[in-house]
């Protein structure tokens, strides 16, 4: 059996394990914090595959940020990442071949693979934590677009300028749809701020009026923007993800969908691919990328 050395590069933490050209883990993932500096982050990245340099074939690192068209370099990095970041050369980590690409990228096709959207040629999955991520695959391929950020769910719910998103426009999908949106939306209705997407959840399901509002609100606001993206790429299914994709009700926001959705039904699935979508995606599209 041919292995691969799977690396999941995020702001908190940095997870490995070797993972087969099936996308099964061979054993325990290991996890530990990320650095705070990008000169510690290469180093310990170094570090890990070294561990492994004679047992793999290749390493394949899904990441945080925006990775370029030849999969060897990011390009836009995230806040929660050091500055520094996007000069890391990935190439230069190991003699093996090393391959990279955006995390929600590659969590968007373990789903394809081996996970929600198997046999779905066309699906987006958006990855609902505390904010917004998303994959697009378009007749079996990944969508990149010119230079590689493709996917990115920054675009305008509203022309009310109420809410200043992550990436500095206002009143985007993802200031309205992520754990950070629904918290959002409940302060308007409860009028104070120390609260949590955990209190809201936890009330809603106990009956709390207020929070089942808030609830209802970010469920409309996820099903809005599935809808224009539904239009947009006619895709034959959705995948949600994420810490906060679990407490959709993705049978109720299907229904509402193909009831306005200009092109043809679509479906809406939970993710299925796991915990570690984002390395196992990472070793399957470099298995066929490589």
């Amino acid at each position: 059996m041919n292995f691969a050395l799977g690396i999941d590069v995020g702001g908190t933490k940095i997870s490995y394990a070797l993972i087969d050209n099936n996308g099964i883990i061979k054993d325990n993932v290991v996890k530990v914090l990320t650095p705070k500096t990008s000169n510690e982050i290469e180093n310990i990245l170094k570090d890990i595959i070294l561990k492994f340099q004679d047992c793999i074939e290749f390493v394949a690192i899904a990441t945080a940020g925006t990775v370029n068209n030849s999969n060897d370099k990011v390009i836009g990095s995230t806040a929660n990442l050091p500055v520094g970041y996007k000069e890391i050369n990935f190439t230069e980590l190991s003699d093996k071949k090393v391959f990279v690409e955006n995390d929600a990228n590659c969590a968007a096709w373990a789903e394809y693979k081996i996970g929600a959207s198997v046999n779905c040629k066309n699906s987006i999955m958006l990855t609902l934590g505390t904010g917004v991520g998303g994959g697009i695959i378009i007749d079996g391929k990944l969508l990149k677009g010119k230079s590689g950020g493709a996917g990115e769910m920054h675009f305008s719910m509203s022309r009310n300028k109420k809410r200043q998103c992550t990436c500095g426009a206002w009143d985007c999908f993802e200031s309205y749809a992520s754990g950070n949106g629904l918290k959002l939306t409940a302060i308007d209705i409860v009028g104070y701020e120390n609260i949590t997407t955990y209190d809201i959840i936890e009330g809603a399901n106990n009956g709390d009026k207020n929070f089942k509002n808030a609830v209802e609100i970010w469920q409309n606001d996820i099903a809005l923007g599935i809808l224009g993206l539904a239009n947009l790429f006619d895709p034959d299914c959705f995948v949600l993800s994420g810490s906060m994709g679990k407490f959709v009700d993705v049978g109720k926001i299907e229904k509402f969908v193909n009831s306005y959705v200009l092109t043809s039904p679509t479906k809406i699935y939970h993710a299925k691919a796991g915990n570690y979508s984002g390395m196992i995606g990472a070793v399957l599209l470099g298995n066929e990328l490589i």
